[in-house]
C-alpha cells in the first residue's frame, strides 16, 4: 500500500503520543495458545441472576479475574496502567470528548468500518483511513473467529495471513495480539479509535481493547445477540454486555469517560425505525443502569430523507425521556447514522450515489456521526483506498448538506409523531412485562413476540414482524406479528403499503416484503428506466 502524505495533525510525533513503554509485538498464536482450547465456550462460568441492577464492585472484581484468565493475553491487562494511559491521551483522541464537541458544534463526523488479519495490514489500513480518508473516528473491526471466541482459529488465521502476505480473516484478532500490539494501532493514528466487534461475547475483547487505548466500543446485549447469533440466548447476551458496561463505569470511576455505542442497525435489512429505536432505548437503559455515562445510539438508514431525519430526532428524544424517568438524565446519547445496510448494487456509479446520499441523510438528520461504506460494498471487504474514497465522498456530501434541516416540514413532524407513538407502545409493554426491570422485561418480551426483529437468525426471536417499503419510499410494517401497535397506526401502515402493492402489481404479502429487500441492489435500468412506454407499441 502506498504511504499517504501526512496532513497537519498526522505527524508521527502527534500520532504516537503517549508512548506505552515496551514496543514488543505479541505473537498472534504462540505454542501455549495452541495448547488451549480453540473455542472459549463459557464467557463466565458463574452467572448472575437476570436483572438490570448494577453489578456490585466486589462481585465485578471476581468476574474480571475469571474473565482475564481465559486467554494468555488477558494477563497483560493492568487497570491502573490503562487508566494512566487514557488520561495521557490528547483530548482529540478521546472519542467521548470528540463526540461531545461535534454535537455542540452541530457537526457530523465520519467513521468507516475496517479490519484485516495482521498487525501490519491493520496498521496500514488505519493510517489510510486517518490520513487519506480523513476519518474523524478510526475503527478496528474484529474477525468472525474472535467474535465467537474461537481464539485458536483466529490465531491460526492470522499466522496464515502473515505467510500469505494478505488478510485471510475478515477482521483483526485483537485478543490474540493483546494490549501491547493493539496499542501500536492506537498510536499509529491521530484520531480516536473505536472497536467494532459484532459479538454477543465482548468480555475479553473489551478488556483488551480498552486497556490498549481504544476509547469507544460498539455493541449491545440485545442487538448483537438477536442479529449475529443463532443459539446464543438473549439473557446471556444481556449479561455479557452488563459486564462490558460495568467495565466502562469502572474506568469512569477513575476519571476516564469511555464511549459505548449500541448497534441499532440490527439485521441490517429494512428495519423499521420503531423496532430499531425501541431496542436501542432498552439497550441504553441497561447500560445506564451499570453506570455508563455516554451511550451512542446507532440507526441504519432507510434511505428516505424524511423518515431518517425523523428517526434520528425521535431516537435521542425517546432515550432521554426514559433515562430521565429513571433519574439517569446525565447520560449522553449521541446518534450515529449508518450508510445503507441492505443489499448494494454492483455498479460503482450506483454505489457511489448511495455513499454520498448516506452522508446527506446523516447531515440533514442531525446525526453526530455517520458510519460509512464504499463502492466495493457489493463485492466484499473494500481495499483501504476504496474505504478512504467512501469516507471522502461522504464528507463532501456532509459539507454540502451541513446547513439543511427539516424542522417544521409537515411530513417530518407527522413522521416523528408516528414513530414516537410506535416506540412508546413497544417500550412501555416491555417494561410492563418485566415489572419495571428492563432485563427481565426484554427476555419475556422476546418470548412473547412483543419484541421482534425482522429476518433474525436467533432461535429466540420470532421474526414474524414483516417490513416493506410503501409507495412513497418509507419503510412500513406489513405484518407486526405480536409486536404491539395501535389499531389506527397499523391501519396507516397497511393503507400506504396497499398503494405500493397496487402500483407495482405485487401481492400484498411476503412478495412485497421480499421485493423491498432487493430493490436498491437492482440495475439502474430496472429502478429508473430510460425507455419510455409509447402508446400503440
Amino acid at each position: 500500500m502506498t504511504t499517504c502524505s501526512m496532513p497537519p495533525g498526522c505527524s508521527p510525533s502527534a500520532s504516537r503520543r503517549p508512548r506505552s513503554g515496551s514496543r514488543a509485538r505479541v505473537s498472534p498464536c504462540s505454542k501455549r495458545r495452541r495448547r488451549m482450547a480453540s473455542v472459549v465456550s463459557d464467557v463466565l462460568r458463574t452467572k448472575r441472576p437476570l436483572g438490570e441492577a448494577a453489578i456490585a464492585w466486589d462481585e465485578f472484581d471476581a468476574m474480571r479475574t475469571e474473565n482475564l484468565s481465559r486467554w494468555p493475553t488477558g494477563a497483560a491487562v493492568d487497570l491502573d496502567e490503562a487508566v494512566a494511559y487514557h488520561l495521557e491521551l490528547p483530548r482529540h483522541k478521546r472519542l467521548s470528548e470528540v463526540l461531545r464537541r461535534a454535537k455542540a458544534e452541530r457537526r457530523c463526523l465520519t467513521q468507516p468500518r475496517g479490519g484485516f488479519g495482521t498487525l501490519r495490514l491493520q496498521k496500514e489500513l488505519m493510517r489510510a483511513l486517518d490520513c487519506e480518508g480523513l476519518a474523524d473516528i478510526v475503527p478496528t473491526t474484529t474477525d468472525s473467529y474472535t467474535r465467537n471466541e474461537h481464539f485458536g482459529q483466529a490465531g491460526r488465521g492470522s499466522e496464515e495471513s502473515e505467510a500469505a502476505g494478505r488478510s485471510l480473516l475478515n477482521g483483526f484478532p485483537i485478543v490474540n495480539y493483546g494490549v501491547a500490539a493493539c496499542r501500536e494501532l492506537v498510536e499509529a493514528i491521530d484520531k480516536p479509535a473505536i472497536m467494532l466487534t459484532g459479538t454477543a461475547m465482548p468480555n475479553l475483547v473489551g478488556e483488551i481493547g480498552y486497556a490498549a487505548g481504544y476509547t469507544g466500543f460498539l455493541g449491545s446485549g440485545i442487538a448483537y445477540t438477536t442479529s449475529y447469533t443463532k443459539e446464543y440466548t438473549i439473557e446471556d447476551g444481556i449479561r455479557n454486555y452488563q459486564y462490558l458496561d460495568r467495565l466502562a463505569a469502572l474506568y469512569a470511576e477513575r476519571g476516564v469517560l469511555l464511549h459505548r455505542r449500541q448497534p441499532g442497525f440490527l439485521t441490517g435489512t429494512n428495519i423499521p425505525p420503531c423496532i430499531a429505536i425501541a431496542i436501542a432505548v432498552l439497550d441504553c437503559l441497561l447500560a445506564a443502569a451499570q453506570g455508563v455515562k455516554q451511550y451512542g445510539l446507532e440507526l441504519a438508514q432507510t434511505l428516505h430523507l424524511v423518515q431518517d431525519a425523523a428517526a434520528i430526532a425521535v431516537c435521542e428524544e425517546m432515550a432521554q425521556e426514559y433515562l430521565c424517568g429513571r433519574g439517569l438524565g446525565d447520560v449522553e446519547t449521541p446518534i450515529t447514522s449508518l450508510h445503507w445496510m441492505g443489499a448494494w448494487p454492483h455498479d460503482e456509479a450506483q454505489a457511489a450515489a448511495l455513499v454520498a446520499y448516506g452522508g446527506t441523510l446523516a447531515a440533514i438528520g442531525g446525526a453526530v456521526s455517520v458510519t460509512t461504506k464504499s463502492t466495493h460494498e457489493a463485492l466484499g471487504i473494500p481495499t483501504p483506498q476504496a474505504n478512504a474514497e467512501g469516507l471522502r465522498m461522504t464528507r463532501m456530501a456532509i459539507y454540502l448538506a451541513r446547513n439543511l434541516r427539516l424542522d417544521g416540514l409537515p411530513d417530518y413532524e407527522r413522521e416523528k409523531a408516528l414513530i414516537r407513538r410506535e416506540v412508546r407502545t413497544i417500550v412501555d409493554r416491555v417494561l410492563e412485562l418485566g415489572d419495571g426491570d428492563v432485563a427481565v422485561g426484554t427476555v419475556r418480551a422476546f418470548e412473547a413476540g412483543v419484541l421482534d426483529v425482522p429476518w433474525s437468525p436467533n432461535r429466540q426471536v420470532a421474526s414474524r414482524v414483516l417490513p416493506a417499503r410503501d409507495a412513497d419510499g418509507y419503510l412500513r410494517i406489513l405484518d407486526p406479528g405480536a409486536v404491539p401497535m395501535d389499531a389506527d397506526v397499523l391501519e396507516e401502515h397497511r393503507t400506504r403499503l396497499a398503494r405500493r402493492a397496487n402500483r407495482d402489481k405485487v401481492p400484498m404479502g411476503y412478495d412485497l416484503a421480499v421485493a423491498s429487500v432487493y430493490e436498491l441492489s437492482e440495475p439502474l435500468g430496472v429502478l429508473l428506466s430510460d425507455r419510455w412506454a409509447r402508446d400503440g407499441e
